[in-house]
């Protein structure tokens, strides 16, 4: 300001005093004017700085915002791979428990299998035992009709026996239960002799031929597998002494059999197959209701018969009364 008042100063002193004043407030004025546009372009500045400062601030606030939402997206987004990773973390142990599953089920279809290996192995194993005891059963069936046939025969024979013998008029007794007939040895033999007596001859004589007249039915035939005569003593003696004479007497009831006039070839010969002779001694005594020996009726002759596979059905008797 100092300086602009001089130069009015010296327009006063000067000539054409008006030219310079006109000149110094045209620069005062453009000065002024510079001034003022240029307090105008600050303000201008200040302004449009404020309004940027504020934008700034504004955007400064936004970028905050945007920063704390950036934030918490990726602490979302962490958390989120955190979840993620315990979802990886339980899809894997859901796909280890699924293989075990898997394993498990195989396991299971294989166990499955051999069972069903093994269920048809034992439904073919059942079936062969079926067809055996279907087998069994048919060969048991077989031989209870075998066992019924020869218990028929027996029951049969024994009963033709006592009626041929009652037509006969011979005063025989045959046992109900074996078919077994007893001759007293009285009669055949004389006391601790061998030889047959003319009277043992002769009841001999009437007998056999009715005995065997039953026995060797062409219906019976095929049954018959044995007879025997049996001789038997008392207890007098040794044991031996009445083996040999037991044995004679039985073999002399033999040998008259076979001698008989009566028998045809055929008939001798099927005679000789089955018939033998066998000697007790005194191992089969009869006693007394008081426990004493009946000498007399130890001393006898017995005439048995043998079907086939008497033995078998003997043993089948013991084993179904409990022996």
């Amino acid at each position: 300001m100092r300086a602009i008042r001089a130069p009015r100063r010296m327009i006063q002193k000067g000539d054409g005093g008006s030219h310079w004043i006109s000149f110094s407030d045209m620069l005062s004025s453009l000065l002024l004017v510079f001034i003022l546009a240029l307090m105008v372009s600050i303000y201008q500045y200040f302004s449009v700085l404020d309004v940027k400062t504020k934008e700034l601030e504004t955007k400064s606030v936004e970028l905050d915002r945007v920063q704390i939402s950036l934030v918490q997206k990726e602490e979302d987004l962490r958390t989120a791979q955190a979840e993620l990773m315990g979802k990886e973390e339980e899809v894997a142990s859901i796909q280890i428990q699924l293989q075990k599953q898997e394993e498990d089920l195989k396991a299971a279809q294989t166990a499955l299998k051999t069972q069903k290996d093994e269920q048809a192995a034992l439904q073919l194993q059942l079936a062969a035992q079926e067809l055996d005891l279907q087998q069994m059963q048919l060969a048991m069936n077989q031989q209870q009709q075998q066992i019924d046939d020869l218990l028929g025969v027996r029951t049969q024979i024994i009963q033709e026996l006592s009626q041929a013998f009652t037509q006969s008029q011979l005063n025989v007794k045959v046992n109900e239960d074996t078919g077994d007939i007893m001759l007293d040895s009285t009669l055949l033999f004389e006391k601790g002799g061998e030889v047959l007596l003319p009277g043992g001859q002769a009841q001999l004589a009437r007998l056999i031929p009715v005995y065997l007249s039953v026995l060797m039915r062409p219906e019976y035939e095929a049954y018959v597998a044995e007879i025997v005569i049996e001789g038997h003593t008392d207890s007098t003696g040794s044991y031996l002494h009445n083996l040999k004479l037991s044995q004679a007497r039985a073999l002399g009831v033999v040998t008259y059999c076979l001698d008989l006039p009566g028998l045809s070839a055929v008939q001798r010969q099927k005679l000789q197959s089955i018939l033998t002779a066998k000697g007790r001694s005194y191992s089969d005594r009869i006693f007394f209701p008081d426990g004493t020996e009946n000498m007399d009726a130890s001393r006898r002759v017995e005439i048995q018969f043998r079907l086939k596979d008497s033995e078998m059905i003997q043993k089948m008797n013991q084993i179904l009364q409990g022996r």
